[in-house]
């Protein structure tokens, strides 16, 4: 068996705090590695890894084709827009394709909630879930966690609020799962249209008032409105949005605190942030975005080595 003790990363929900701790405590001595000249370790040499994405993605992809090759494995890119998917052919019969050609391991983002999960029933291959639709996204959860404990020292008791588009996003999923096991305290603000109904039974509360919430919390995770996962239209304007959940400068001067603002990305200036929020001192987003290649070679190197 494995470092991590499983074969596959489906979701946040199958993890437990001990392997969460694991996970950093290996990207932190990755992080190292990516800051010496010479940034490649042979961890993954013998290892194939296929990197196959049936959604748009830019900052998961670019992270995880350069953990991978971070860790020497060798890489393989495939683009669902240019491939026999488009001709009808299904999911399974796409990736037993490939994993003819002597792939060990798949990541894989898909639009429908449960694809990673399926897959790992069909194939031998390890699976590593990159987001599949609404329902989880293990390894953004995992950095952006990472970061937080890198920013506070430590996540337990700290007091995190996600706001924005909860209903459709497995980013906010996925950081509820992490951020409860790991003990944080964990509220979620946005339009009511956006808030999903019982998200209590997932030990979260929703605070409607933007104000208040950041009054209350060290940490806010702001989310983008997932339009391309909406059927109708949830909220009134962009413009309405923002006045009402957009953090601005003067939002933020009328705190008694400094806190931290986290966006997963893509930010849409003027709507969740307002730019100088996002290039403030109070954002450690850039911060995400390098933690997130520590954090997949972490994972890629868990699963991947006995």
């Amino acid at each position: 068996m494995n470092k991590l003790g499983l074969k596959h990363l489906l979701g946040i929900k199958n993890l437990s705090a001990s392997q969460i701790e694991l996970i950093f405590d290996t990207a932190q001595n990755f992080k190292q590695i990516l800051n010496r000249p010479v940034k490649k370790v042979p961890s993954l040499k013998d290892k194939t890894i296929a990197n196959i994405f049936f959604e748009n993605s830019t900052r998961t992809k670019i992270s995880f084709e350069l953990a991978e090759k971070r860790l020497s494995a060798d890489v393989v890119n495939f683009n669902s827009s240019s491939s026999s998917v488009k001709k009808g052919e299904t999911l399974t019969d796409t990736v037993n394709n490939i994993l003819a050609m002597k792939v060990d391991m798949i990541v894989m983002r898909h639009p429908s909630p449960g694809a990673a999960e399926f897959l790992s029933t069909q194939v031998e291959a390890q699976i590593i879930n990159a987001g599949d639709g609404t329902h989880e996204h293990p390894t953004q959860a995992l950095l952006d966690a990472f970061s937080i404990k890198e920013s506070l020292s430590e996540i337990k008791h700290k007091k995190i609020v996600i706001i924005g588009d909860i209903m459709h996003s497995r980013v906010a999923l996925s950081n509820i799962f992490c951020l409860k096991k790991l003990g944080a305290e964990v509220k979620v603000c946005g339009p009511a249209s956006l808030i999903p109904k019982h998200i209590e039974t997932i030990g979260v509360s929703y605070e409607p008032n933007l104000e208040k919430a950041l009054q209350w919390c060290d940490v806010a995770n702001t989310l983008r409105i997932q339009l391309e996962r909406q059927e109708k239209e949830y909220i009134a304007s962009s413009r309405n949005y923002a006045a009402q959940y957009g953090i601005s400068k003067q939002k933020l001067d009328r705190l008694d605190k400094p806190i931290i603002i986290m966006h997963p990305g893509p930010i849409n200036r003027g709507v969740e942030l307002t730019g100088d929020v996002a290039d403030s001192q109070h954002a450690i987003i850039l911060d995400q975005v390098e933690n997130g290649v520590a954090i997949r070679m972490a994972v890629l190197y868990l699963l991947g080595t006995n």
